[in-house]
């Protein structure tokens, strides 16, 4: 009831301060706002952050052209809970979604029906708004299908299972199931990223004379480890010695969430990636075309850090930036993701920032920017200070993570200072490791013998930082896996 309430009052003070905005506000005169999404992207595989074996030019250009955040954080360290961080504006310790929790035979755990989400404060602000690729946030037919959570217009993956093929028998089509006849038997004729795409450039085009929210919440570089023959052949043999992996490749389990096999993973993944650069070129191509560039806020990020599945090697890469850690660590490697932000003529060209923050952060930023109130309950901090280069930036007292897999995890930021604790469901007691992230960015060395105090205060904090959740297993009392 308290939330519900909560909700109702967002709504009443959305519509009472739009409505009092006057001209200066108005919705045709705000931004459109575009949210690039990549999966498992680490903070090392763009070529502006290092890399150094692929080229990642059109992602490489929007940072040339506008702001490059060094030190910002995605909500958790796998796919679900850091979408629902990133459209609730809490991390994961009052987060609704906390983990990834699977549904049969197809979605995740859904938020809870009275959910407001950031679609929803943009529809509320006159914004047409479009969900395409991957999410995850609640099964077909559940109360938080993308419809029911602020999007106008979805195309892509309902669940983040079936979002482990590139080629799959369907893709949803708003709440239909759109069959991808090409792909039955073991045939690959569709690429569903090439469809995602060509979706997600239709809705900019068909939205191009009013405010428009794109979420495009990528597939690339997820496993399955899979790209089309022409983009495979660019790369064939150039990254030796390869890396294989043997998956399922038909029977009942073909294309059912186990990953295909793929005897060339190296070149698999640097072709997935510049299928994803090419598709952001594309994307701000039509926005020049459609003469609407200069009135549109990009930000690209990815949900978490690299991932070691399906054959992919992030070793190989320096996927996490010489980080430690991979997807599902709290590590720094698991975590710590890339942010560029464009908006031209508003965003200073060629900027890099080290501003602290993270994904609850984007939702009272959009806010901000649109001119729509933050609720009050929320963990994030508006960045738009920092954007704009004008005005005092507000700094987050501390950063907050949880992973409810692999026996339990917990970490916290304060300014430079990094605390972890893994083995939290078996072990209340588990040690704290501390890290001085001014001086050791990788993570080699805990100081906590040599900081007890700074050790003590932040296992507190972590203490402090969350609330228990009404689902089980988002709480960590009990022997998880």
């Amino acid at each position: 009831m308290k939330n519900l309430l909560i909700a109702s009052l967002f709504l009443f003070v959305s519509t009472s301060v739009i409505s009092g905005l006057g001209s200066t506000a108005d919705a045709a005169d705000r931004p459109n706002v575009i949210y690039i999404l990549a999966d498992d992207l680490g903070y090392g595989d763009l070529s502006c952050n290092g890399q150094t074996h692929f080229q990642t030019p059109n992602i490489d250009a929007l940072a040339k052209q506008g702001m490059r955040f060094t030190r910002h954080y995605s909500g958790s360290t796998v796919c679900a809970p850091s979408r629902c961080s990133l459209l609730t504006g809490k991390h994961a310790g009052h987060a609704a979604v906390r983990g990834n929790a699977e549904l049969m035979p197809e979605g995740q755990q859904p938020m809870p029906a009275n959910t407001v989400t950031m679609a929803h404060m943009l529809q509320r602000a006159g914004y047409t708004t479009g969900l395409f690729g991957k999410w995850g946030l609640g099964a077909p037919g559940s109360v938080s299908e993308p419809l029911k959570m602020g999007f106008d217009r979805f195309y892509g993956y309902n669940c983040q299972r079936q979002a482990h093929h590139y080629y799959p028998y369907f893709l949803w089509n708003d709440n239909q199931r759109e069959m991808l006849w090409g792909n039955f038997g073991t045939e690959t004729d569709d690429y569903a990223p090439h469809l995602i795409q060509e979706q997600t450039l239709d809705f900019i085009e068909a939205n191009k004379d009013q405010p428009f929210f794109c979420f495009y919440a990528l597939v690339q570089p997820h496993a399955e480890m899979f790209a089309p023959e022409e983009k495979m052949a660019k790369y064939r043999g150039k990254f030796l010695p390869e890396s294989s992996y043997d998956g399922v490749d038909s029977g009942p389990r073909f294309r059912k969430s186990a990953y295909g096999s793929q005897p060339e993973a190296h070149a698999a993944f640097a072709a997935m990636v510049e299928i994803m650069d090419e598709d952001v070129g594309e994307l701000v191509a039509k926005l020049n075309e459609l003469g609407i560039a200069e009135n549109t806020l990009i930000i690209f990020t990815s949900d978490n850090g690299p991932h070691t599945e399906g054959g992919h090697d992030p070793k190989y890469f320096n996927s996490n930036g010489s980080r430690r850690g991979f997807k599902r660590d709290l590590y720094e490697g698991g975590i710590h993701v890339p942010m560029i932000a464009n908006w031209p003529g508003k965003i200073p060209a060629g900027v890099t920032s080290d501003h602290l923050s993270a994904f609850w952060d984007v939702l009272p930023t959009v806010a901000e920017i649109t001119g729509q109130p933050t609720p009050d309950d929320i963990d994030g901090v508006s960045f738009l200070p920092t954007l704009l280069g004008k005005g005092k930036q507000p700094e987050h007292d501390y950063l907050y993570w949880e992973f409810h897999e692999m026996k339990g995890r917990v970490a916290i930021r304060q300014g430079d200072w990094k605390a972890i604790r893994y083995n939290v469901s078996v072990d209340p007691d588990s040690p704290v490791e501390l890290y001085d992230l001014s001086s050791d960015p990788a993570e080699t060395t805990n100081v906590a013998a040599q900081h007890p105090e700074i050790a003590a205060e932040l296992t507190k904090r972590i203490q402090e930082a969350r609330t228990e959740s009404p689902i089980a297993k988002f709480n960590f009392p009990g022997k998880r896996k």
